[in-house]
């Protein structure tokens, strides 16, 4: 493991992976990054507290909050430290910044002033739920949350409908409910899918299932941090989808709200047939 002194102290953003559940699932580079960084920006400043005492490590540089609603004016101050040689090290309450967390924009500024970025690689929320969904996970990607509006969630799903890697969610407990039942009528009520709940904490829960008896189950109300993951679509087979089918999927994109053209070339490229195909197929129901 590296010591304090063999750390050095110039310009460097530092952006450290924090325990999801377990304090013990921290990587033992924590402490010492943070005994070593001159400031620490943290989502939460007394949760970070909370983690340097339960891993019994003193935090001598300046602590500055760095959550959502402060981040678009704290981050120059950060850079200027940057600039000024000091090494800040970035936490959020749990997993890697810039994950569905703060960070992203002082990486971005980071980035843009030539400052060395580097990381703390740590627990991440994404991957333990990948590898304890069941589902495949040679290819997938990370949707974060999904709109709270009905109608620009059903537009992303509806976007997400022919993806055929394994998607993975973040969602607050009040609105999974919502958010499957609209998954299942997007996706399909027969669509595999795992909630992770409370991963790594003592009460962790993997429910693995259909959306639509996921979305019943869930109906009643679930706590906890969330994460869902979700079976991509199955590849179409182009010979076995006649026009009304192609109009049918132009017709439930445009009434999720994609402009005709854009709906047309959706379809086309999901089930795997040229453009003027679908275009054909919805212009001939029309005139039907």
């Amino acid at each position: 493991m590296e010591h304090e002194q063999d750390i050095p102290v110039s310009g460097v953003l530092v952006l450290a992976g924090t325990p999801i559940g377990d304090v013990t699932d921290a990587p033992a580079r924590l402490a010492v990054e943070l005994g070593a960084a001159q400031v620490v920006a943290a989502e939460d400043t007394r949760r970070l507290r909370r983690l340097a005492g339960a891993l019994g490590v003193d935090v001598p540089g300046r602590v500055v909050s760095y959550f959502e609603g402060n981040e678009a004016g704290r981050t120059p101050e950060l850079v200027q430290a940057l600039r000024d040689g000091k090494r800040v090290l970035l936490v959020t309450d749990a997993g890697m910044p810039s994950v569905s967390d703060p960070g992203y924009r002082l990486v971005e500024a980071a980035v843009a002033e030539g400052i060395r970025v580097t990381a703390v690689p740590g627990p991440s929320a994404v991957l333990t739920a990948l590898a304890l969904s069941g589902l495949p996970v040679d290819r997938f990607c990370f949707e974060g949350f999904l709109p709270r509006k009905a109608g620009e969630r059903a537009r992303r799903l509806s976007d997400l409908a022919a993806e055929p890697r394994t998607m993975v969610f973040f969602e607050a407990p009040h609105r999974l409910a919502e958010s499957l039942a609209a998954m299942a009528e997007a996706l399909g009520n027969e669509r595999r899918a795992a909630v992770c709940r409370e991963l790594t904490k003592t009460y962790e829960e993997v429910r693995r299932d259909t959306l639509a008896n996921l979305a019943e189950w869930a109906k009643p109300g679930v706590r906890g941090e969330i994460t869902v993951v979700v079976t991509g679509a199955p590849p179409a087979d182009p010979s076995e989808i006649g026009p009304d089918e192609l109009v049918t999927r132009v017709a439930g994109r445009e009434a999720a709200g994609q402009p005709r053209k854009e709906a047309i070339a959706a379809v086309a490229a999901e089930v795997g047939v040229p453009k003027r195909v679908v275009f054909d197929a919805v212009v001939a129901a029309k005139k039907a």
